[in-house]
């Protein structure tokens, strides 16, 4: 893709004044999707290239490795933007990026579908403020899942919810955790419970029976629940 022409296309002001307008809305700036989503364009290779000449230009300025680190310096008429940046770091400061890696099963243990972890990238993460997330934990240490299914409905996990989860092997009873039974390769999302040598997978869902493993070393604890994130626009 070669650039022909100096100054601005119509796609790179639409691509600045859909910054700007985000920002203005919601008070951040948008990621590479949703531009790409504002402004009709359906690959996130374009809209990163376009991002890069704007970059060069000395339209916006970028931060690596953050899915909203753009900060808009002038506006598609090439007037500067007062004051954005001292505000846009210190909105940075304050949230975190945390990866959207796959899907959890809320019922049923189901087979986690081969696809799943290689759809999500860099891009899908979710910005979570700091202020949320467990004090003193490894941020490297957590993930996030989408959730499906509604066995835990009176947790306040509902289906297409979104879970963040610390990586840990080990749970204690009580705890929201996401299991993988290695016998069958099926994950689920349940209450973990050890009773007298076997485990009791425990919905939270009054029309759900616990499931019961006798044999503790078919399953594998591979992270507990520390937040939830309603989607309150389902």
């Amino acid at each position: 893709m070669a650039r022909k022409t100096k100054g601005l296309s119509e796609r790179h002001k639409s691509i600045l004044t859909c910054i700007q307008e985000w920002q203005e809305e919601k008070g951040y700036p948008p990621s590479i999707r949703e531009i790409g989503a504002e402004t009709k364009i359906s690959s996130t290779s374009v809209v990163n290239y376009y991002l890069n000449q704007l970059e060069e230009q000395g339209y916006i300025e970028r931060q690596s490795n953050v899915s909203r680190g753009i900060n808009l310096i002038k506006d598609s008429a090439g007037e500067l933007i007062a004051n954005f940046k001292s505000g846009m770091n210190s909105l940075m400061e304050q949230l975190v990026s945390i990866p959207l890696v796959g899907n959890i099963i809320a019922g049923e243990p189901m087979p986690v579908p081969a696809s799943d972890f290689s759809y999500y990238d860099a891009e899908s993460g979710i910005d979570i403020a700091r202020s949320l997330l467990p004090q003193g934990d490894n941020l490297s240490e957590l993930y996030a899942l989408k959730v499906q299914g509604d066995s835990m409905i009176d947790a306040m996990v509902n289906d297409g919810d979104i879970v963040v989860m610390k990586r840990t092997n080990q749970a204690r009873n009580g705890e929201m955790v996401a299991i993988w039974l290695n016998d069958r390769d099926e994950t689920t999302l349940k209450y973990f419970y050890l009773e007298s040598g076997r485990i009791r997978l425990q919905p939270a869902n009054p029309s759900m029976q616990p499931i019961y493993i006798n044999d503790p070393d078919i399953i594998e604890v591979q992270g507990k629940v520390v937040l939830v994130i309603r989607q309150l626009d389902q």
